[in-house]
């Protein structure tokens, strides 16, 4: 893996468990070594990505972004689309601005929506 849980934790904030945010980590780096190794991206650019694609598993999931927050009648609007995949939070669209090789952004653009924002 390429990134840790410090350098995830000072992108986004959460509560999860270290055991938790690991996994995001695994899966993040899985889904770098499928999708970016050999496209021409230094380890040092391919660990940022990694980073802000973990953020976003986090954020698509267990913690989604708030857009809107009510204290009267306690309503919460999230921000994103579901189904957009990348696209649909802020971690993720820093990660396909990071990737040189427009790989993460051809996914996107091309409809293979790789990470899609699950609806709880």
């Amino acid at each position: 893996m390429r990134t840790t849980e410090e350098k995830l934790k000072k992108i986004i904030e959460t509560d999860l468990e270290s055991n938790e945010i690991n996994s995001y980590i695994e899966g993040a780096n899985t889904m770098i070594n499928s999708t970016l190794v050999g496209k021409g991206l230094g380890a040092s650019l391919l660990a940022e990505i990694e980073r802000w694609v973990a953020a976003h598993m986090i954020a698509s999931t267990r913690e989604r972004q708030s857009k809107k927050e009510e204290a009267g009648g306690a309503k919460i609007e999230y921000s994103g689309e579901w189904g957009v995949g990348l696209s649909s939070t802020s971690y993720g669209q820093m990660a396909i601005s990071l990737d040189t090789s427009r790989t993460l952004q051809a996914l996107v653009s091309g409809g293979t929506a790789f990470i899609k924002a699950i609806k709880s």
